[in-house]
């Protein structure tokens, strides 16, 4: 029988470092459509991350390069990237070489990517492509995540390679009441194996009174997944589906096709940047925690 979802908190969820030093493991036979597909492989190993960054926010322009106690946020996110156990490599996937060259200052290695990429996932993909390395998984973190704990990307990397029958992987913590509404807060619901049923911009589930439920553990997508290589390969051959275009978010195109998404619940109570209200906050959470 198979085991159902019990949100594992990050604690629990380290892997040791040497599992990212196996060899590649090749995948010959992978389906193109997702309806019915499965998927298996007995073990995902080299692993690199892209940090993914756009200067033109439509909401926060020129947000990757916002300065939060002293270090631009791509760095801060950067810094934290590094601290994961399960990574080969850490990379910045930018169109905007404003931000390319404020990374390169910092030390961090950056692939230029096209404008045209319509969302962070067939960023990724182009990245990826112009690596000279081969890699099972790659983990995409937005660049607007300066507080994300290196144990979530750890967490999420375990979780994909203990679920041969998905292909992407991401993670989710407690909703707080006042984003409940909040249309930059996506919100995310999972089935009892931990398996993403539905992401949206609105609240979900959504009561019949119209009310928040004080009751109700409604979850937060945070800004952070991991996809098997062979999978984000092929994303991009997928055309836009219904439901991603009507909430703007590109985790539905997986599951609109049939994919399996793996979701892990953490203990997180920061969130990224999407505002410039949000770089207060941000702040005021660092210095709650001594970070520097």
């Amino acid at each position: 029988m198979q085991k159902k979802f019990d949100a594992p908190s990050i604690s629990v969820l380290a892997i040791p470092p040497e599992e990212s030093a196996f060899a590649l493991l090749r995948l010959d036979c992978y389906p193109r459509h997702g309806a019915g597909a499965h998927y298996e492989s007995s073990y995902r190993s080299r692993l690199p991350i892209n940090t993914l960054t756009r200067f033109a926010s439509s909401r926060f322009q020129g947000k990757p390069l916002v300065h939060i106690l002293g270090k631009p946020m791509i760095q801060r996110t950067w810094e934290r990237a590094k601290l994961a156990t399960t990574l080969d490599n850490v990379v910045v996937a930018t169109d905007d070489e404003k931000i390319a060259e404020c990374c390169r200052g910092f030390g961090a290695d950056v692939i230029m990517t096209s404008e045209s990429c319509r969302n962070g996932t067939e960023r990724c993909n182009e990245a990826l492509l112009k690596l000279q390395k081969k890699y099972d998984i790659v983990v995409n973190i937005q660049g607007d995540e300066p507080l994300i704990e290196p144990e979530i990307i750890d967490g999420i990397v375990k979780s994909l390679q203990g679920a041969p029958d998905a292909v992407f992987s991401t993670a989710v913590t407690s909703l707080k009441p006042e984003d409940a509404h909040d249309p930059n807060r996506v919100k995310c619901v999972v089935d009892n194996y931990g398996y993403a049923i539905y992401f949206s911009r609105g609240l979900i589930p959504f009561n019949k009174s119209g009310k928040v439920n004080p009751n109700f553990p409604y979850l937060l997508h945070l800004g952070i997944q991991s996809y098997d290589t062979k999978f984000l390969r092929i994303y991009p051959e997928l055309p836009p589906t219904p439901l991603q275009l009507e909430e703007d978010l590109e985790q539905l195109k997986v599951l609109e096709n049939g994919y399996k998404m793996k979701v892990i619940k953490v203990n997180h109570d920061a969130h990224g940047v999407d505002t410039p209200e949000d770089v207060e906050k941000i702040e005021s959470l660092m210095r709650q925690r001594n970070i520097s």
